[in-house]
């Protein structure tokens, strides 16, 4: 077996590879910055401190990474099974449309706690429901899985218009939105988490769906490594040959992984639409469909990786805000190149310090040294 594709150990394969190609990600980006005359290192304070730097900034962080989790989890579920859904934004617009139906038929009478279980099958349930059609069409008609899901993610925007437009929208209203959810349909504030370490959450909508999506992440933890139907996804993702040859039915297992990928990118619209806005909106995924298949690159796919992705693309998003606010040579545009390079580097250049890595591992490793020394003798 040649060096550059040997097996790392976890702590480089998880670790040391995402965090090298961070860094060369963000002394790249640190260039940009100098070329535009301003600092790179009072952009990183602003970034960092914009983040971090008083607990409302935290609890906007910590906001945008719930979303990022979700869809995040979306993806490397498809990933194991050799799958590429790109289709998350469009799963979790369709998501949002369970959320808002849960929300406007029970918010007048039940409290939040019983209309958010019910939120969330409905926001699992239209995700799968849409995340279902390109499954079968792969599976049935051998349709290209990346292809229809982002036919399915411009379908699903035109829907998304066409219910507000002319379903949700209250009469007289000129916004595409719903109606504003009562006490119902509106998730507490996580202030308790945040005032056990002496801070405020302020008017950030941190909110409980955050503990929903640390939830979904060790499901699907379990769901992969600990199930009979993750070692058949896992399988399919390795060699859908050997997967035939062993008896796995592909086409079930396709159908099932893309429903719970559509799932899990649905439940994405509980944080903004209960957590924030307290209505649905027509923008109210904003992307992170899309910012999902960046975390689960950085993040291998694997829960423990993509929980500190997503707060890094999170510290992101509400830093690059701080930036723009406290250095106004560096537009929004700026912040998206940054978060560009994150992804270039994260994901199409992931294996370009891989074979020095594994060079440098594997020599350093005591195993390997002892082997090479057997074989010398």
């Amino acid at each position: 077996m040649s060096v550059p594709h040997a097996k790392l150990p976890g702590w480089a394969e998880y670790g040391l590879i995402p965090l090298v190609n961070l860094a060369v990600a963000f002394l790249i980006s640190g260039l940009v910055v100098l070329i535009v005359g301003e600092s790179p290192l009072e952009a990183a304070y602003h970034m960092i401190n914009g983040a971090f730097g008083r607990g409302e900034y935290i609890g906007f962080t910590l906001y945008y990474t719930t979303t990022f989790i979700f869809t995040g989890l979306a993806v490397a579920v498809a990933f194991h099974c050799g799958l590429f859904n790109i289709g998350g934004e469009g799963q979790a617009y369709i998501g949002g449309i369970g959320v808002a139906l849960a929300c406007l038929s029970f918010d007048h009478t039940l409290p939040w706690y019983l209309v958010f279980p019910i939120a969330i099958l409905g926001a699992a349930f239209f995700g799968a429901l849409w995340a279902l059609i390109p499954g079968w069409l792969l599976a049935r008609r051998g349709s290209h899985i990346v292809i229809t899901t982002i036919m399915f993610n411009f379908i699903a925007a035109s829907l998304m218009n066409y219910l507000l437009n002319k379903v949700f929208k209250p009469l007289g209203s000129m916004s595409l939105e719903t109606r504003t959810f009562d006490a119902g349909g509106q998730l507490p504030k996580l202030d308790w988490l945040m005032s056990i370490f002496g801070l405020s959450v302020g008017t950030a909508p941190f909110n409980i769906s955050f503990l929903l999506a640390l939830l979904a992440a060790f499901g699907v933890w379990v769901l992969i490594w600990r199930t009979r139907l993750g070692y058949e996804m896992r399988t399919m993702g390795h060699s859908p040959a050997a997967a035939r040859y062993a008896g796995i039915k592909e086409a079930k297992i396709i159908v099932i992984t893309m429903m719970i990928s559509g799932g899990l990118a649905g439940m994405m619209a509980l944080n903004p639409i209960m957590g924030e806005q307290f209505r649905m909106q027509l923008d109210f995924v904003q992307g992170a469909g899309f910012v999902g298949i960046a975390v689960a690159l950085m993040g291998r796919s694997h829960p423990a990786g993509i929980i500190p992705a997503a707060l890094l693309f999170g510290m992101l998003y509400q830093g690059g805000a701080e930036i723009s606010f406290e250095m106004p040579s560096i537009s929004r545009d700026m912040i998206v190149i940054i978060q560009g390079l994150v992804i270039l580097f994260a994901g199409a250049l992931e294996h370009m310090f891989r074979p020095a890595i594994t060079r440098l591992v594997l020599g350093l490793s005591p195993k390997t040294r002892n082997v090479a020394a057997t074989k010398g003798a």
